[in-house]
């Protein structure tokens, strides 16, 4: 299992790194448009294994290694898009590419450095379920069965980009219909995007049934009581948006309290016992014994000035940032703790609030400093950063375990795709806003950015108080109750258009699973079941495929913008 021969490979690592670029690049236009970021794993691993399968490699370690680099660029986009944008919502200036890169970089180093300490204790004594990293791996061994994987993907791919192309480039396709309703206060209409449609498909009856309760609550709020004369459009706005960030916020501090908090106490307990363990054998008179302890002493000590001169780094590069030495040193410490909720989180529900846990650290980088706003939000990116990356390396680490794939070589992996991935999303970051303008960012803008947007208005003041204290405690009860309370809040918190284009696309997903037991009913249960498995690897297919097409052509939209300005 610590063997990388034939799992890190020369053609797997150039695979993998233009998987990256085109999957970092994608990521950061869906994160902005959407206010949300589906998992690339599943994406990214069924990509690497068509691949190499073309290059005659039949290897699932090899593959799982692949994907591991080109899906580590994803959550670092996230982690970008999630917060730096608030710097133009806000009007506070520039956030250079040089900033972003520097941003990206730290958090890539801190994220892979306490993953590298976590690995054992979440994925191998805790045996955490990691619910992506799960299917990664569940999707690796099927697609290795065959089938029409390939053909699938880039023809959803190719659909979606000539669509996208003939709506924004060419303007054949309108953008939205049903949008010359009037609803007060209410943007209404059907966006016409494949990248909408498949998100309602992939995310699951429960969880759009929860959004569009949100989207609901946004049209009361805003037109039910503005046109029964309670009060104007413009406070129902802000008291509406106030509650969709509180419903956020309070889902992402129900997860650390509910999840992360006891299960982190309990880790840290098992971690005191295994070094009481540890010691008690290196007091052994079992020369064997005391062997091996002292062999995974030396191991544990190389790592852990590996961590210290990557810890150095990043706080060489916060302060290059602006951020003050205390702020700094705050920045990295908690890095670790972060990341470990981040990790606790994805490895229990498949959630990684990463803006969430950004937030906290920067609001307890404001109460003890006094760090002017624009570093603020490079607090909260670095911390985004490296717990979106740290989510994607556990899921990575879950889906290595089960197939038996080399940690060693995943860490050098998700090393390599890291590195690329901040290069990438901080290219495509400065792109788009050379490109569109400070003013294309926020709500019922071309770029909603709604968790950027919550940042950037925990800094700058909520509109209504009461309203995002109300969202908060709902929030966390609704949390406590196991119910989606995260996804309420997108709903209320996005502009309707968008949740009612999603809600087609779940609309398509229960169709198509209707029609899929119809025209089953007269084979035996386990031809039913090996039918439904395989029509359910087709959705998924398809579906991020058409997620990814238009992404990757709003990108490509955007550099065509761009390029008179960068050149």
């Amino acid at each position: 299992m610590n063997d990388i021969k034939g799992q890190l490979t020369l053609r797997g690592i150039l695979i993998g790194c233009v998987g990256c670029v085109i999957i970092t690049a994608a990521s950061i236009y869906t994160a902005l448009k959407m206010g949300a970021l589906p998992w690339p794993i599943i994406f990214a691993a069924l990509i690497s294994l068509f691949f190499l399968k073309a290059f005659g490699s039949r290897s699932l370690n090899e593959a799982n290694v692949t994907h591991t680099i080109m899906s580590a660029g994803a959550m670092v986009a996230g982690g970008l898009a999630f917060t730096i944008p608030g710097i133009w919502i806000l009007g506070l200036g520039e956030a250079s590419f040089v900033h972003m890169l520097l941003i990206a970089l730290a958090g890539v180093a801190l994220g892979l450095v306490a993953c590298a300490f976590l690995r054992t204790q979440f994925v191998e004594e805790q045996q955490l379920e990691f619910p992506i990293g799960q299917a990664a791996a569940e999707t690796l061994k099927a697609g290795d069965k065959g089938g029409k994987v390939g053909l699938q993907l880039f023809g959803a791919m190719g659909f979606a980009g000539v669509f996208a192309a003939l709506r924004d480039l060419v303007g054949v396709v309108p953008a939205m219909v049903l949008n010359t309703i009037n609803v007060p206060g209410v943007i209404f209409g059907i966006y016409l995007s494949p990248m909408m449609l498949s998100v309602g498909f992939l995310v699951g009856a429960g969880a759009m049934l929860t959004w569009a309760i949100g989207g609901i609550i946004q049209v009361v709020i805003v037109t039910g009581g503005s046109s029964a004369g309670l009060y104007d459009v413009a406070f129902g706005q802000a008291f509406n948006s106030s509650l969709g960030m509180g419903l956020m916020m309070g889902c992402g501090i129900a997860v650390v309290l509910k999840d992360v908090l006891p299960k982190g106490c309990k880790a840290l307990a098992a971690w005191s016992r295994s070094r009481k363990a540890s010691a008690t054998a290196a007091a052994a008179p079992n020369s064997a014994a005391a062997g091996t302890t002292g062999s995974h002493a030396a191991a544990k000590s190389k790592t852990g000035i590996i961590a210290l001169v990557v810890a150095a780094v990043a706080l060489a590069i916060c302060m290059m940032l602006g951020i003050g030495p205390v702020a700094s040193i705050i920045v990295v410490l908690l890095s670790f703790v972060t990341v470990a909720m981040s990790a606790q989180s994805v490895g229990q529900t498949g959630i990684d609030p990463m803006e969430i846990f950004g937030l906290i650290v920067l609001l307890f980088v404001a109460a003890i400093s006094d760090t002017p706003q624009m570093q603020l939000f490079f607090v909260a990116a670095i911390i985004a950063v490296a717990c979106g990356l740290g989510g994607d390396v556990m899921n990575d680490f879950k889906a290595g375990h089960v197939l038996g794939t080399s940690p060693k070589a995943q860490v050098i992996g998700q090393a390599i795709g890291g590195l690329v991935g901040a290069g990438i999303a901080a290219v495509v970051m400065y792109t788009l806003i050379t490109a569109y303008g400070a003013d294309a960012f926020g709500p019922g803008k071309d770029f909603v950015a709604a968790q950027a947007s919550v940042v950037a208005t925990m800094i700058s003041g909520i509109p209504n108080i009461g309203a995002f204290v109300a969202g908060l405690v709902i929030g966390i009860i609704l949390y406590w109750m196991g119910l989606p309370a995260m996804m309420v809040g997108l709903g209320v918190y996005l502009p309707f258009y968008m949740t009612l284009s999603a809600f087609l696309g779940c609309i398509v997903k229960l169709v198509y699973d209707a029609v899929v037991r119809n025209r089953d009913k007269s084979l035996s249960e386990e031809e039913r079941a090996a039918k439904k498995e395989k029509a359910d690897q087709t959705g998924l297919v398809v579906a991020s495929g058409l997620l990814g097409g238009e992404s990757i052509v709003g990108v490509i939209v955007a550099i065509a913008m761009a390029a008179p300005m960068l050149f």
